[in-house]
């Protein structure tokens, strides 16, 4: 508590004497981005959000926001690109594009629903394998931390990121972009604007991504892991039937083909080490794959009224996507997985909200969603894992039965398969409703001070129809029999048993949430202001498909003592004992694959100052979550697969700031600083397969996954050149991030201390053209991406090593 304390004085004292600036180019409709000067990004960007009535910094809340030009010059080629570049934002790069784990102030998901929001063009991507998506023609990003949950609600408690491209009535012409880097990195791109009317423009696109890869699979003649294909497009129309009407329509579709899993091997924990050779590597025999359709369409309709304006936003996604994983990652044929999810999801909400700039400002919406989702994910056990997994695993039952009994007479089993499928096929729909009202009224008894007050209703539905199963053949041998001639036709029916164990049902649950908003807010003037904020936020509950493999594997073994009794007529009850007397056993589902909602209190102290001058800007901010129900990714209990359960309670408590100052003309300087000491509160047993496996206590052990310290320093300088010189400008980026110490596990028995990138950029500038030259980790810093165990092997991803590149971008 005592540090708490002197981190929140701190930084009100810093907030007394610091500010932030923001360096954009100034928008040409023509040239574009070429001049460049001081000016807050909202004065210049003008985007319309349907929820909100003020600027970011003028609202009771911690942003970031990136204009193009700042995408550009920070190289940002995607959601993942944003992290560490905001305060307390960690978004790892491993896996695959399925893959977006995204943390905001140690509130975060690896798996299931996200903790994190994702608007584009004002509608919602619910699912984490659409967050990665072709980041080409993005006008701006915002990035808003703490819960949003009153205006957004669900999987928004960590905070929202919402993403804009760029408008055809802003933008004219044809935008070309091509880009070659090392790792046979290839980009190119074409869009063209067009402005018909007054009333009516529209812009469309292409473009196509190649990764040659960084990582080489030893056990599979050396060929990159990671390789990758992207194509797709983009096309968007605005119309402007009247003055105060607007119709926006946009459409996107991407088709990925990607290696994944650039796992490498980093020895046992069992005191055996089986791949010496390999520790360090990546090997394993069969192939790791993801595939991905992507469809996005929405239309925003506005309309401005004489007191109100009138928000109707539509969205539709489709998502088709394929993955295949080697899922021991080793040179073993143990077991695969191949998850093919198939996922609609319809859209709709309306908004009513006053006009800016009245004493009483209010938003008023009803939204809801329902979304289809059909997931088939067989698992296979190859040669290796039903010897290792089923064969040795019985056979050791039957040792320690003839250990404890010496009477019991000797037994093995061997499975007849060469390939036992397991299919699963689940569907999964969501339905979910919500009412919100927020309201602001300014100048509360005192000039300057404003209440805002805003409570949101949502109801959720959830329901799963499972089908799993785990067809199985296999021989009892007892070599006492096989010796008797009489019982000759005993051991006959003991050879080729089958048996089937299998899950078939379904199950619905729904879930009510109120999420409320207060918040305080003092301004100094119309660019300072402080204040303090309590909100209330929530991620999904749901079920988890992995866990019917727990499921199968325990129906597994009781089905095959019953066959076995049955097949002998009874008499290895007797033989066998209790080993294989008969009995009932009830599963419970519903407790076994179902997690809970989890759920967060919000308090956030915090200010947005801003010098006389305009030279100096700081955004700064203080904040206390508490989480209840944490919900946590794991690996299953017999290492098939990974799974969320509860955790019980947590408390993140940090403060971040981010200051900019334009100390030249030409030169200018970034910081951002994001602190998050996030622990677990209670004593909750929770099963894990990591050394030491059993029930552990969690308290006091940090969050997995939550770094406690981000860093971005940046500078930037802009040689103007004379008129008449072949460039307009030559612009030098240069920034550091760093990042750590994060914990990869619930135990903290693994971590990744803190390490950071050097990164530059440097950019020749004419008349809206631009080429650019840049290197990413110019020191090839070595870190871990990604760190877990399973099945007590060490893995890890290593993060991307240097890349050196070129950027060609024409205007036309």
């Amino acid at each position: 508590m005592k540090k708490l304390l002197m981190t929140i004085s701190l930084a009100l004292l810093m907030g007394q004497a610091f500010a932030n600036v923001i360096l954009v180019k100034e928008s040409d409709p023509v040239e574009g981005d070429t001049i460049t000067r001081v000016a807050d990004i909202e004065e210049i960007v003008v985007v319309a959000t349907p929820k909100e009535n003020t600027r970011l910094r003028q609202q009771t809340l911690s942003s970031s926001s990136f204009s193009n030009a700042e995408i550009r010059a920070r190289g940002v080629t995607s959601i993942k690109s944003f992290s560490t570049q905001v305060p307390n934002l960690y978004i790892p790069t491993y896996g695959s594009k399925l893959t977006t784990s995204t943390y905001i102030r140690g509130i975060g998901s690896r798996i299931n629903t996200p903790a994190v929001g994702l608007y584009v063009d004002n509608i919602p991507y619910l699912n984490k394998n659409a967050f990665d998506f072709n980041f080409s023609e993005i006008d701006r990003v915002d990035v808003l931390r703490g819960p949003q949950g009153t205006l957004y609600g669900r999987n928004t408690m960590g905070g929202l990121i919402r993403v804009y491209t760029k408008s055809p009535f802003d933008y004219q012409g044809t935008d070309l972009q091509l880009s070659a880097a090392t790792h046979n990195a290839y980009k190119a791109s074409v869009t063209h604007y067009h402005r018909i009317s007054d009333q009516f423009a529209f812009s469309g696109g292409f473009y196509f991504d190649h990764l040659g890869g960084f990582y080489k699979n030893v056990a599979k003649n050396n060929e990159h892991v990671d390789k990758s294909n992207e194509y797709g497009g983009r096309i968007r129309a605005i119309y402007l039937p009247t003055d105060n009407t607007k119709l926006d329509f946009n459409i996107n579709y991407e088709y990925l083909t990607q290696g994944a899993y650039p796992y490498q091997y980093m020895g046992s924990t069992n005191g055996v080490e089986p791949f010496p050779q390999y520790i360090g590597k990546v090997a394993y025999n069969r192939d790791g794959k993801y595939k991905r359709h992507l469809l996005n369409t929405g239309l925003n309709v506005e309309h401005q009224a004489n007191r109100f304006i009138f928000n109707s936003v539509t969205g539709f996604q489709f998502v088709k996507d394929d993955m295949k994983m080697d899922q021991d990652y080793t040179p073993l044929d143990i077991f695969t997985l191949n998850q093919k999810q198939n996922s609609k999801t319809l859209s709709q909400e309306f908004v009513f909200k006053s006009k800016p700039g009245s004493r009483w400002e209010w938003t008023t919406g009803l939204s809801g969603f329902y979304q289809w989702l059909k997931t088939d994910a067989p698992m296979a056990f190859c040669a290796d894992g039903i010897k290792s997994l089923i064969e040795d695993h019985v056979n050791n039952v039957f040792i320690r039965l003839r250990q404890q009994n010496e009477r019991m007479p000797e037994m093995s089993l061997d499975v007849t398969d060469d390939l036992i499928n397991i299919p699963g096929i689940f569907d999964t729909p969501t339905a979910n409703v919500a009412i919100y009202h927020q309201s602001t009224i300014n100048d509360l008894g005192v000039k300057g001070l404003s209440l805002t007050l805003g409570a949101r209703l949502e109801y959720e539905k959830l329901w799963i129809d499972y089908n799993s199963s785990a067809p199985m053949t296999f021989d009892f041998n007892m070599p006492m029999l096989e010796r008797m001639p009489q019982m000759a036709d005993m051991v006959a029916q003991l050879k080729g048993i089958g048996i089937s164990p299998a899950f078939n049902g379904k199950l619905n649950s729904d879930n009510w949430e109120f999420l409320p908003k207060v918040a305080l807010k003092y301004d100094f003037n119309n660019r300072n202001n402080i204040y303090f904020s309590v909100s209330k936020g929530y991620r999904s509950g749901g079920y988890n498909f992995q866990m019917f493999s727990d499921l199968i594997q325990s129906k597994m073994s009781a089905d095959m003592t019953a066959a076995i009794n049955e097949k002998s007529g009874g008499r290895m009850t007797q033989m066998g004992g209790d080993a294989f007397a008969e009995r009932t056993v009830e599963y419970d589902v519903e407790g076994t694959v179902a997690f809970k909602p989890e759920r967060s209190w919000n308090f956030e102290l915090g200010s947005h100052f801003t010098t006389n001058d305009g030279s100096l800007m700081a955004d700064l901010a203080l904040f206390i979550i508490n989480t209840n129900d944490q919900q946590l990714a794991q690996f299953a209990s017999n290492g098939l697969g990974r799974i969320t359960v509860n955790a019980g309670k947590s408390r993140s408590y940090g403060a971040e700031a981010s200051l900019r100052w334009q100390a030249t003309k030409a030169l200018s300087f970034t910081a951002n600083y994001g602190y998050t000491h996030a622990t677990f509160r209670t004593d909750v047993p929770l099963n894990t397969t990591s050394a030491g496996s059993g029930n552990v206590s969690l308290k006091g052990k940090y969050v997995p996954f939550v770094p406690n310290h981000t860093l971005m320093l940046g500078g930037q300088y802009v040689f103007e050149l004379n008129e008449g010189s072949f460039v307009d400008n030559i612009v030098l980026n240069v920034d550091y991030r760093g990042t750590g110490k994060i914990y990869w596990d619930v135990q903290n028995m693994y971590s990744q201390k803190f390490y950071g990138t050097l990164n530059a950029r440097l950019a020749f500038l004419h008349k809206g053209s631009e080429l650019a030259l840049w290197a990413n980790n110019i020191f090839n810093a070595d870190y871990d991406a990604f760190f877990f165990e399973s099945m007590s092997n060490k893995f890890r991803q290593r993060g991307t090593p240097v890349q050196l590149g070129v950027d060609l971008r024409l205007r036309f």
